[in-house]
């Protein structure tokens, strides 16, 4: 009788996991990939769809695609519900499924900080339905305001106000102004640049924190330049349809509000069985496993994981290093050998303010402004971005803002509509087959 090889089950196909399954290419074992998308979200240019810059499918790739060329593994689009890590099982909507190694790396959700209002009332921008989304609510709100006689609703559809001051709000403030001065200037006529307000709310003291102090001042005095308002070390107390209040109690007007604060680690059930930290982060050991638990590991976003005793910042390269330190353990295992501790090289880190302009910090010590840093995000993006001809379109799009400062891609799409529709479409569809039978 033929004894099975080692299953090694990987939930979540984001940076971590698509990296730990293309070093596991050839190892001796059964790899299965659950992920409750069949794509993997390029996260780092959501910004990007959500001010029309780059088509939804520019950063989405099939999984099973990716897949085609790695012959040991297998893809399955399903909701973990639970793991049960004493019986070694991962329990799914669709199955059960048994393993001999298991990989969280199901990545991090908006984190609302409890502000009563956000969740029901703020847009979030974490996967690509949430991208989809601003760009329509953008595009709607210039559309009604277009239309609109009354002076304080008008300010008010023309107010978008973005909450956190981390590279995401830069780089979706920087994006914003560009879209509206570049483009949408000339397909509202009636509506004067001037009108669109931009307000960036942070909490703390300067924007980019992880950054060098003069990496910070440079990006707001650059934002500012540009026309964004931002408010410092004020924390949001309330979010209510089409306003803000702070902590200080002042009142901000905004038809977008678009929450960009934070995030917490999501995984599956039991959560009371995992060691957490702050933002629910799983606690893990050196050698990034749950304690007690060595055939399991945690990477990305979801896991804690620290560097000569700080906190990483869970960022895209901290994850990729992640996915390959534990494809080298895993393997290791596999020969019956101990795993060994994750040490991150620090390449560095990089943020698009604007048009040819941004910051970047190299190697932890080495800082960059301007055009410099802004053409090495580009190559660094393009270069991670999966597939050749996405690649090409995300190029192609740069090359077209850059000459001709247009971007097209500002048509609005209902798309809970556009689902629901399908959804009636398809029960009127179901109760005519029912019928003829």
């Amino acid at each position: 009788m033929l004894s099975r090889k080692p299953r090694i089950i990987i939930v979540g196909g984001g940076f971590a996991g698509l990296r730990l399954i293309r070093k596991l290419a050839q190892a001796n074992a059964e790899i299965i990939l659950i992920d409750r998308h069949n794509y993997h979200t390029f996260v780092p240019l959501l910004y990007q769809v959500a001010t029309g810059f780059v088509t939804p499918e520019t950063i989405a790739y099939p999984f099973r695609k990716y897949l085609r060329s790695i012959k040991n593994t297998r893809f399955i689009q399903a909701e973990v519900q639970k793991v049960n890590f004493d019986a070694k099982v991962v329990n799914t909507k669709a199955m059960d499924l048994s393993y001999d190694y298991l990989v969280l790396a199901t990545g991090s959700s908006t984190r609302f900080l409890g502000v009563d209002g956000a969740a029901d009332y703020a847009l979030p921008m974490r996967t690509l339905e949430d991208a989809i989304a601003i760009k329509d609510r953008l595009i709607g709100n210039f559309e009604r305001a277009s239309l609109c006689q009354d002076i304080e609703r008008r300010r008010q559809l023309l107010t978008i106000a973005i909450v956190g001051g981390g590279a995401t709000g830069v780089e979706l403030a920087g994006s914003i102004i560009e879209l509206v001065r570049d483009t949408l200037a000339q397909d509202y006529p009636n509506i004067s640049t001037r009108e669109v307000r931009v307000i960036l709310i942070h909490s703390g003291t300067r924007l980019l924190a992880d950054y060098p102090q003069d990496l910070s001042d440079y990006t707001s005095k650059q934002l500012r330049r540009k026309g964004v308002k931002t408010h410092f070390q004020s924390r949001v107390r309330k979010v209510m349809p089409g306003e803000i209040i702070l902590d200080d109690g002042t009142v901000l007007e905004a038809a977008a509000i678009i929450w960009t604060a934070g995030v917490e680690a999501d995984y599956p059930q039991p959560k009371n069985q995992i060691p957490t930290a702050k933002k629910d982060k799983i606690c893990v050991t050196a050698n990034l496993q749950l304690p007690g638990y060595p055939e399991v590991y945690a990477i990305g976003d979801v896991a804690l994981v620290k560097q000569n005793g700080e906190p990483l910042l869970g960022i895209a390269p901290e994850a990729l290093q992640q996915g390959t330190a534990v494809a080298h353990n895993l393997r290791r295992q596999l020969r019956e050998m101990p795993p060994q501790p994750f040490k991150y090289f620090n390449k560095g880190k990089a943020a698009i303010i604007a048009r040819n302009n941004g910051v970047a910090y190299l190697f932890g010590k080495i800082p960059l402004k301007g055009f410099a840093a802004w053409l090495m995000w580009l190559v660094i993006h393009l270069y991670y971005l999966p597939g050749i001809a996405n690649r090409f379109v995300a190029l192609g799009r740069r090359l077209r803002d850059y000459l001709t400062k247009e971007r097209d891609l500002r048509q609005l799409f209902d798309y809970q509509n556009i689902k629901q529709s399908k959804l009636i479409s398809m029960s009127k569809n179901n109760s005519v087959m029912a019928s003829k039978k």
